[in-house]
């Protein structure tokens, strides 16, 4: 195997060679009827085919298999669906029957096979997880389980017309909140952690070991880094965004995107154009973003202008009603958003994959006459239709109607492929690197940097023995900082000690304590703006890295460096300046 380390020059490359092949090849005759190849033709387009595209040109590999391609085919490639269960092909009578319901058909693999499918997402669940409502099941109960289901789903994608590039298998690993996959792998903090710690060398190291572990688990897209700026108390965005300053903001989310593709796992910057610019969540209504454009290009879009720069192979459309650019029509939906800006104006070539098409915004339309209109838009990727089938006849009718321009198709699967055959030269590691001793120093690294006194004195530790008590419901919390504090010599007694208080993600003013010492906010830090403990921390997550970090805090064995990454009403940034 050739092996293509995605940086941002090569993904640039292959962006720069995929314009070129849309220019030349979406010309000509766009309607003619196209062959239905076999699997074995299809197979042939590639790196050996004599005097045909090699590895190292993935865009002519793309366009090569592009016109071997069925209607069939060509619009397979643009869904990207969830699926019940957590094997290829082996469900539970439950999950065969949410399949059917999704798509007519048993299992994920079948699911594969009769639509054709360029990929598929999967789905689950974490802690005080703000995307929950559109999460309908789960299929990532551990990396064994996760690396035979997409193991079972490539197999599947194998026998295929389309089979000869990689099939896309994506998550939500954003980390913090969002963080599909919590078992037996290296759990980063927060994005907002990071932003507070404000070194993007750090968070470069640990998102590579992220995607290392990504990719050893058969995924190779992660829809990751959130680059929304948070100039709003967004509950929905929060911690999950790097902070409020626009520039800050930008070398993490690049720092992110060159981690994760160092690795072989396609970065998909999100929510464009900027999620954090509006408190409402999309995930149950259109947020109406009414910023003027003067705002937007200053303060929403260098972030996303960096994940571009860094050479970020997706960017993620959202649900947003931009009033400035395109009132009344959400972003996913708008052309003038899409293609006049994000590919026009920040010169964006790679693959715009919409935000789930399960979600109210886009469910004011039809699966099929969604996914058309997302497609028309300028999106390449349909994510999470919320019934498969209409979403695939409807593209599929559009397509020989005229309804749906055939061009429009070509370059959206053209763009899809030309990741994938990105992707296809970094090979991926081993099972055994997951949760590996140098992954887990870079994720306490990127924490240790990120914990921050809003208020107190920064010198010194607290007096022991200390009592460890949280709002409701994080036990399992507590009981991690209980042994960082014992591993780091402090002695923890069940009461009556120097009171350390936790609160969290959904956390409001009745659940603080008004008699604690120390009062610590393990998510976004406005609620330290209404605590009245002499000391205040934050460490933005509340994962083992994280909470190891306080404890050495707490003991006074490091020094706090980090600063808030957004502003905390009556507090500083940090006390810890000098």
């Amino acid at each position: 195997m050739v092996r293509v380390s995605i940086t941002p020059r090569t993904a640039g490359v292959a962006l720069a060679a995929l314009t070129a092949v849309l220019v030349t090849g979406c010309s000509g005759e766009p309607d003619r009827p196209r062959p239905t190849p076999s699997a074995s033709t299809a197979a042939a387009v590639g790196p050996t085919a004599s005097g045909g595209p090699t590895a190292a040109d993935p865009a002519a590999r793309a366009a090569a298999l592009v016109g071997a391609l069925a209607d069939e085919d060509l619009v397979g490639q643009v869904l990207m669906p969830y699926a019940y269960g957590s094997s290829a092909a082996n469900v539970s009578a439950g999950s065969a029957a949410g399949n059917r319901a999704l798509a007519g058909v048993a299992t994920p693999a079948e699911m594969v096979a009769k639509y054709r499918l360029g990929g598929v997402i999967l789905v689950g669940f974490s802690a005080d997880d703000p995307t929950s409502g559109n999460q309908a099941t789960t299929n990532v109960d551990n990396p064994k389980q996760v690396r035979e289901l997409t193991t079972g789903l490539r197999e599947a994608a194998g026998k295929l017309p389309a089979g000869a590039a990689p099939f896309l298998v994506g998550t939500d690993q954003e980390y913090g909140v969002v963080t599909r996959i919590t078992d037996g792998v290296t759990l980063l903090p927060s994005p907002m952690a990071a932003g507070a710690a404000g070194d993007p060398a750090l968070t470069e190291a640990a998102w590579r070991a992220a995607g290392a572990e990504l990719a050893a688990m058969g995924i190779n897209m992660d829809f990751a880094p959130v680059a929304d700026v948070l100039a709003t108390r967004s509950t929905v965005i929060g911690s999950r965004s790097f902070g409020a300053d626009p520039k800050r903001a930008s070398a993490q989310v690049a720092g992110a995107v060159r981690g994760l593709q160092s690795a072989g796992v396609a970065a998909s910057v999100k929510h464009f154009p900027g999620h954090g610019l509006s408190a409402t969540d999309s995930h149950k209504d259109v947020p109406v973003i009414t910023q003027s454009r003067k705002v937007l290009d200053g303060t929403a879009f260098p972030p996303f202008s960096a994940g571009i720069d860094a050479g970020a192979l997706a960017v993620m459309s959202a649900h947003l009603d931009v009033t400035a650019i395109d009132p009344g029509t959400p972003a996913t939906f708008s052309r003038k958003v899409l293609t006049d800006v994000l590919r026009g104006q920040l010169g964006f070539k790679g693959v715009v994959v919409t935000d789930g098409m399960n979600m109210p915004p886009a469910k004011r339309w039809a699966p099929g006459e969604a996914a058309v209109r997302a497609l028309k838009a300028g999106n390449d990727l349909i994510l999470m239709p919320p019934n498969v089938t209409q979403a695939y006849d409807g593209l599929l009718a559009a397509l020989r109607d005229g309804s749906l321009p055939r061009a429009r198709l070509v370059e959206a699967v053209t763009r899809v492929l030309t990741m994938k055959f990105t992707l296809a030269g970094t090979p991926a590691p081993a099972m055994s690197t997951l949760n590996s001793p140098e992954h887990r120093r870079a994720a306490e690294a990127l924490a240790a940097g990120a914990v921050t006194v809003l208020r107190g004195s920064c010198a010194t530790g607290v007096r022991g023995p200390v009592t460890v008590t949280s709002s409701g419901g994080r036990e399992k919390t507590r009981a991690l900082l209980t042994e960082a504090l014992t591993t780091a010599g402090v002695r923890v007694v069940p009461s009556g000690g120097t009171r350390v208080h936790l609160v969290g993600y959904g956390d409001g003013a009745a659940d603080l304590s008004g008699d604690a010492a120390v009062t610590v906010a393990m998510d976004t830090p406005y609620l330290l703006a209404k605590a009245k403990s002499p000391t205040l921390l934050a460490t933005y997550s509340s994962g083992r890295a994280s909470m190891t970090a306080l404890a050495n805090v707490l003991a006074g064995k490091a020094r706090p460096t980090g600063r808030s990454p957004v502003p905390v009403s009556g507090l500083p940034p940090t006390t810890c300046d000098t």
